[in-house]
C-alpha cells in the first residue's frame, strides 16, 4: 500500500460526489491541465476561500491523472470526454498527491511535521521502484526514477498554505517549509505537473525567487480558471430545476456576491447543502478566520468602523486592495484586515468595489460581531433589537429613538442627502430583523416599489411595509403605501400586517413615525 505516490483508488470525494443528485461537471478544468502538461505553464497555484471546490477538483485531477486509478467509465460520462486530449492523460501517470492538512496530532513539531510527509514519500518509493538507492534526498530519488523509467510525476498539492492558515511553527520553520517545496519542485525535470491549492496567496509568503516558477490565480487575477471554482449562474439554474422547494430567487440572494471577469459566482457548498435541505439558511463553517479577524477590527476600531457599517448598511465601499492577501495575526492597517476578509471569502471585492457578498455573509457579521462584543458595532447591534421589538409592539416613541440613536452615531459616515441615504440607516437600524425576516429593500409592489418590505419567517410575527419621506410627514408615506397598493405584496400573508410610515425633518433632526393596520 502506497501513502502519497500512485495511491490505489476505489472511490475520494471526487467519485463520490459525481453519484450526488446536485453534481455539477467541473471537468473541463483537466483539458486546461493538460495544455500546461509539461510546458512552462505547468506549476499552476489556485488561491480561492474555503468551500469553493478546490479539493474536489484536487481529487479530480487524481482519478484523471493517477496510473493506479479506472475511471474511465465515469470519465466518459463527462465534458473532458468531448476532448482531444482526453485519453492521451487518461490514467498515464504517477502522481504524488499530497494534502498538508492531513497530519492530525503532530503540529507541535516542524520536524515531525514534515517528517510525517518525507518518510511516507521515502516509504512509497521504496515499494514501487524497489532498485532505487533510498536516501533522505527526495529530489534525488525521484530523479533517478526519472533517469531509469523515463516517467515524471505529476504533483497534486492541497492546502499547500496549512501552517500559515492555522498560524504553526516559528517563522524560521515556516521559511524551511517554503524551502522544502523549492527543492522539492523548482527547476526539477521529473515534474510534469504541479496543481496547487490554497487559501492564501504564495507570494505573501514566498519572497524572492523561493516558489516564483507559479502562476497563481485568485479572485482578483484569474482570466482562465475562474469557472472551475464556484458555481455560475447556469450551473446553480440547471441545480434549481432538479427540485421544487427552494427557488432560483432565494439561492442567488442567500450565496450569490462573488465576481469574477464579470461572471457572478455562488458558493458551492452553500447552494448543495441548501438544495439536499431544501431550505436556504448559513451553512458558513469557517469560523476561526472571522474571530481573528474581529480581533483586529476590534483593535483597529477606527480605521474599519466605518466601511464595516457602511457594507452592514447594503452600500459598497469603493477601495483599492493592493496585494489581495494577509499574514495571521499581522494584520495592522484597514487595507490588510478588508484584503484578510476579501481572501477568506467574508467580502467580495471585484473592480475595486468591496461588499458583503450576499445574505448568508450579512447574517455571519451579525451573529459574529454580536457574540463577540465588538465595541460600539455591537452596541448597534443591542439596540436594533429593542427596534424590532418596538416595531412588534408598535412604539412608535420608542422606534423614532433609536433610528435617532443610530442617525446620530452613523451621520458623518452615511449622509442623509435623500431617500436613499433614510434607506441605509434603517437597513443599519433593522439589521438584527434578518435573523427572523425575509427583508425586500425596493421590491415592486402595486404600482410603484415599497422601500423595505418585511416578510417573516414564521406567522407568529407581524409583516410590514415601510414608505420612507424626507421633509413630508409619516402620514404621506401611509398613504403612498395604500394609494399605490404595496399591500398586495402581504396579499397571502394571514398574520398581522402593518403600514409604517418614517419621515426625516432636515431642518429639526427628528423622525416622526405613523403605523396603521393594512
Amino acid at each position: 500500500m502506497t501513502y502519497l505516490i500512485n495511491k490505489k483508488i476505489l472511490k475520494n470525494s471526487f467519485t463520490e460526489e459525481f453519484y450526488k443528485d446536485f453534481f455539477v461537471d467541473k471537468s473541463l478544468l483537466i483539458e486546461k491541465m493538460n495544455k500546461n502538461m509539461g510546458g512552462s505553464t505547468k506549476f499552476v497555484c489556485i488561491t480561492r476561500p474555503r468551500r469553493f471546490g478546490k479539493t474536489i477538483n484536487a481529487m479530480m485531477l487524481e482519478a484523471y491523472y493517477s496510473k493506479n486509478a479506472n475511471f474511465k467509465d465515469l470519465f466518459d460520462k463527462l465534458n473532458i470526454s468531448k476532448c482531444n486530449s482526453y485519453e492521451k492523460h487518461l490514467n498515464k501517470h504517477n502522481v504524488i498527491y499530497i494534502t498538508f492538512n492531513n497530519n492530525a496530532g503532530i503540529n507541535d513539531n516542524y520536524k515531525d511535521y514534515i517528517s510525517y510527509y518525507t518518510s511516507r514519500l521515502t516509504k512509497d518509493i521504496k515499494e514501487l521502484w524497489p532498485d532505487v538507492e533510498i536516501s533522505d534526498d527526495i529530489p534525488d530519488m525521484l530523479s533517478e526514477i526519472q533517469s531509469k523509467t523515463g516517467e515524471g510525476f505529476v504533483f497534486i498539492i492541497d492546502e499547500w498554505d496549512f501552517i500559515f492558515n492555522n498560524n504553526l511553527f516559528t517563522k524560521e520553520e515556516r521559511d524551511k517549509f517554503l524551502l522544502f517545496l523549492k527543492n522539492l519542485l523548482k527547476d526539477r525535470s521529473y515534474v510534469e505537473l504541479c496543481y496547487m491549492t490554497g487559501v492564501l496567496p504564495i507570494a505573501k509568503y514566498s519572497t524572492g525567487s523561493a516558489l516564483n516558477m507559479f502562476r497563481e490565480f485568485n479572485f482578483l487575477n484569474d482570466n482562465i480558471y475562474y469557472k472551475f471554482y464556484g458555481f455560475t449562474t447556469e450551473e446553480v439554474e440547471k441545480l434549481c430545476s432538479k427540485q421544487n422547494k427552494v427557488t432560483m430567487k432565494d439561492l442567488k440572494e442567500w450565496y450569490d456576491g462573488y465576481k469574477i471577469q464579470d461572471i457572478d459566482i455562488y458558493n458551492p457548498r452553500s447552494v448543495v447543502c441548501a438544495l439536499s435541505d431544501g431550505s436556504c439558511k448559513s451553512y458558513w463553517t469557517n469560523t476561526g478566520p472571522m474571530d481573528e479577524i474581529i480581533y483586529f477590527i476590534n483593535n483597529n476600531i477606527t480605521d474599519v468602523k466605518k466601511d464595516i457599517i457602511t457594507m452592514i448598511s447594503g452600500e459598497p465601499v469603493y477601495i483599492q486592495l493592493e496585494g489581495y492577501g494577509t499574514e495571521n495575526l499581522s494584520l495592522e492597517t484597514r487595507d490588510e484586515i478588508l484584503s484578510a476578509m476579501s481572501v477568506y471569502g467574508l467580502l467580495s471585492y471585484h473592480d475595486e468595489i468591496l461588499e458583503i457578498p450576499n445574505k448568508e455573509l450579512l447574517l455571519k457579521f451579525s451573529r459574529s460581531l454580536r457574540d463577540k462584543n465588538l465595541q460600539e458595532i455591537s452596541k448597534l447591534l443591542s439596540r436594533s433589537f429593542d427596534l424590532l421589538r418596538a416595531t412588534i409592539n408598535q412604539d412608535t416613541e420608542t422606534m423614532c429613538e433609536i433610528i435617532q440613536y443610530t442617525h446620530d452615531i452613523y451621520t458623518s459616515i452615511i449622509k442623509y442627502n435623500d431617500e436613499n441615504s433614510l434607506s441605509c440607516i434603517l437597513t443599519i437600524a433593522y439589521i438584527s430583523a434578518i435573523d427572523n425576516y425575509h427583508i425586500v429593500r425596493e421590491m415592486p409592489a402595486g404600482i410603484g416599489f415599497a422601500d423595505f418590505i418585511f416578510f417573516p419567517k414564521d406567522n407568529s410575527k407581524p409583516s410590514f411595509i415601510i414608505e420612507l419621506k424626507k421633509n413630508s410627514t409619516p402620514q404621506e408615506a401611509l398613504n403612498q403605501i395604500f394609494e399605490k397598493r404595496y399591500d398586495l405584496a402581504l396579499k397571502d400573508y394571514t398574520g398581522l400586517k402593518l403600514a409604517i410610515g418614517i419621515s426625516y425633518d432636515s431642518n429639526l433632526k427628528k423622525h416622526s413615525i405613523s403605523i396603521q393596520q393594512i
